[in-house]
């Protein structure tokens, strides 16, 4: 039976207290290979078949640093407006969980490749928000523990665990920000605002496919609170692994109005690690938590320092794309938007959907109808975010072509959306699969036609008799016999031409 838990009432948390809040994102690189081995990076596979003795952590098996990896994370620290390290190097993180095969993680520690930068956020309305960040520094990733049996999938309770090492030594960056308070209400919004920001600037960036259903970008929310007026802050938990951007959000509210009620009944918060429940936004307990010097941090005597010359250091600046905050002014003015459509765009996801969409050679208005109209349904039906959608913007711009070029009618178009969502796979292909292309042989359609006005006599003799209006009773039979494949304007002219009118 699941523990009944004490919670305060949000207006009153925030009359009452102070959020604090420290946010720590996990970002998998798309490199091809791993952090410090030949294994290929990528998503998936057998169990334990991306793996060789060095991400396996076997003796005598020496690590290679990844050079792309770490020209990702330079490229990500200019990007944060952060310092690049002149000279940096990694640490061995000791710590034994079964999915880390070497019983330490190579990071870094006190010598991060980047720090002392900042992300301005914009909120809902439109403020912006500074997060100051305190470093970005690479590391690798660990394995997979899958818990078998018992009902929540975690070890307490399971039968027995299984491993999967294909992610151990996957490339990582992890972002880490300053303590952000003075938030008051907001603070769940601003961290939800961050880490939108932070994956739409790693997306632009092209360093990581950002995935958060499969771990390519994974937060975790440090929350505490102090009571109002106090100077120090209050004992901090680490909800772990949060996996989506309303998630995030949840996740700090509901830890301040747990927290809150924990301290108002005289309680006090326990420094831990918590697990978050998708189910009903909830967290859980999870183990104490650490300190830096638990980890016993040493130098990793196996790895030479990292010394980026300012030469490429300069060279990787120029490499930085138009910012995703850069790109929506521009749009806006080339759109000729308001602000308020423009927050529009942002507040959905849709801005820089629409604007691949358009830069892939479709319309913006017909861009915009698209992403903001049908696909947001079809995103809140799913529950997942815009861009999580299995579609492309290159994808959504053919579709919006075939619609001009008369191939498809807007009802056929969703179908083929609908196609591409299920991964019938490119839009040309589902529409070939399910034969959807509109039917524009005149003769063809005529005999539908022909079949409608025998169908309904009457309606013809109405139409002949000038109620022209009446002939759209005759398109949707001829729609209705075409499956939605014909083109309505033409069959009206082929009933017209037909009746004499």
């Amino acid at each position: 039976m699941t523990a009944v838990v004490d919670l305060m009432d949000y207006a009153e948390v925030v009359e009452r207290y102070d959020p604090v809040l420290g946010l720590e994102v996990h970002v998998e690189l798309s490199t091809k290979t791993k952090m410090f081995c030949g294994c290929p990076n990528l998503f998936g596979g057998e169990p334990n078949t991306h793996v060789c003795p060095t991400c396996l952590g076997l003796p005598g098996a020496l690590p290679v640093v990844n050079g792309k990896a770490v020209e990702s994370a330079i490229r990500i620290g200019l990007a944060l407006n952060c310092e690049i390290a002149e000279w940096c190097r990694f640490a061995r993180k000791n710590y034994f969980y079964p999915d880390m095969p070497k019983n330490f993680q190579t990071s870094q520690y006190d010598e991060p490749i980047a720090f002392n930068g900042h992300l301005d956020v914009v909120l809902d309305d439109g403020e912006v928000v500074r997060v100051d960040i305190e470093r970005a520094h690479m590391e690798e990733d660990t394995g997979k523990s899958l818990h078998v049996g018992g009902a929540t999938g975690r070890i307490h309770g399971a039968e027995h665990s299984l491993l999967d090492y294909n992610r151990a030594g996957v490339p990582l960056i992890e972002i880490v920000t300053k303590p952000i308070a003075g938030m008051g209400e907001r603070a769940p919004e601003v961290a939800r605002a961050y880490v939108t920001a932070l994956r739409d600037l790693l997306r632009a960036m092209d360093v990581s496919d950002v995935r958060m259903d499969q771990g390519s970008l994974r937060c975790d929310a440090n929350v505490s609170l102090m009571p109002k007026g106090a100077s120090e802050f209050g004992t901090r938990t680490e909800t772990k692994n949060v996996n989506s951007l309303r998630s995030v959000e949840r996740a700090v509210r509901y830890e301040m109005t747990r927290q809150a009620a924990v301290l108002a009944s005289g309680g006090t918060v326990t420094q831990e690690t918590r697990h978050f429940q998708e189910a009903d936004g909830s967290t859980s307990s999870g183990r104490t938590k650490e300190t830096a010097e638990d980890y016993r941090y040493f130098p990793e005597p196996d790895l030479v320092p990292i010394a980026p010359t300012r030469e490429w250091v300069d060279e990787l600046r120029t490499t930085i794309p138009e910012l995703p905050w850069e790109r929506r002014k521009r749009i806006q003015a080339e759109w000729n938007l308001t602000d308020e459509e423009l927050r529009d765009l942002v507040n959905t996801g849709a801005a820089d959907l629409v604007a691949a969409t358009v830069d892939a050679g479709a319309e913006p208005g017909e861009a915009r109808s698209w992403w903001v109209q049908y696909l947001t349904q079809q995103a809140n039906a799913r529950e997942v975010e815009l861009a999580d959608l299995p579609i492309t913007p290159a994808q959504v711009a053919r579709v919006i072509e075939l619609v001009k070029s008369g191939e498809l009618t807007n009802k056929l178009a969703r179908e083929v959306v609908q196609g591409v969502l299920a991964g019938e796979g490119e839009p040309d292909e589902v529409v070939d699969k399910r034969g959807l292309k509109v039917v524009s042989d005149d003769s063809a359609l005529l005999t539908a036609v022909d079949e409608a006005l025998a169908a309904q006599p009457d309606v013809a003799e109405k139409i002949r008799g000038g109620k022209v209006q009446a002939a759209g009773a005759i398109v949707g039979a001829v729609m209705k016999a075409t499956k939605g494949q014909a083109d309505a304007k033409r069959v009206r002219e082929l009933i017209l031409e037909r009746v004499g009118s």
